[in-house]
């Protein structure tokens, strides 16, 4: 259902208050857009808290970034949301926010892209981490460029995350999933380090997907996710029968001497 510009200046603000208020983002941090019709971008201005906004604060920009309606400044990193656009026809919205624990993984250089759980598995693959890129300038997106068309979140080095989606809610959506899974991976490493799922298993469920309704750009790729055979490369799963397992023992004692 398509919305009024006035409801999803709403959607915007509300959606503002809820990365706020989760601790997501500090001070001024952060950025949101939805696509309009006719080419324009409806986003949130630079310098006002995302927990405090109103539907006024917000500025429309058309695709190149110039700005068309608002009293405010755009965001110095508009451009990240148009490249996001002009590479994904299926994106209706971005979110880009700090929340903390994923914050943590990409400042520490450490994607997110171990098979750990399967609802991060069948929702988003997996999220890759894109080189850092000063703020405000090009570089910015340089990084991203080979992740944008594949997946739907990525970290980006020192800096944050971005989520994008079918619509502002879904693209939040996938923040909070991101950041839900940085918190579960960095409690596992904590207990010890985490069990990563087999290729197999992966394969499963990257198969559910048409089961469950999901539509994802995400397939399976060397290293995205990182599956257990990965982790520990060369060890393979033998099966072997009871009558075969005693033959093995038997040749191995007969080899030492042990039995005759």
């Amino acid at each position: 259902m398509v919305k009024s510009e006035q409801e999803y200046r709403q959607d915007i603000v509300d959606v503002g208050k809820l990365i706020y208020q989760k601790g997501w983002v500090a001070s001024n941090d952060g950025n949101i857009s939805i696509r309009l019709e006719n080419n324009k971008v409806l986003c949130t201005c630079t310098g006002i808290s995302k927990g405090m906004m109103t539907v006024d604060d917000l500025i429309i920009c058309d695709l190149e970034g110039n700005k068309m309606e608002g009293s405010r400044e755009r965001t110095s990193e508009i451009a990240m949301h148009l490249t996001i656009y002009q590479m994904r026809s299926d994106v209706f919205s971005v979110v880009h926010a700090h929340p903390t624990v994923a914050t943590g993984f990409a400042v520490a250089g450490r994607p997110l892209n171990l098979a750990l759980l399967p609802e991060v598995i069948i929702g988003l693959g997996c999220v890759p981490l894109a080189e850092y890129g000063l703020p405000g300038t090009p570089a910015l997106t340089e990084g991203m460029l080979p992740y944008i068309p594949k997946y739907d979140a990525i970290l980006m080095g020192n800096h944050g995350s971005v989520c994008y989606g079918e619509d502002v809610y879904k693209a939040f959506f996938k923040m909070e999933t991101v950041e839900h899974f940085a918190r579960i991976a960095l409690v596992a490493e904590l207990l010890g380090g985490p069990k990563v799922l087999p290729k197999d298993e992966v394969d499963k469920l990257f198969d559910s997907r048409t089961r469950y309704g999901v539509k994802s750009r995400t397939g399976m790729e060397p290293g995205r996710p990182v599956v257990a055979e990965d982790v520990e490369p060369g060890r393979e799963r033998l099966q072997v029968t009871r009558e075969e397992l005693i033959a093995l023992v038997d040749e191995a004692l007969r080899a030492r001497g042990v039995l005759a």
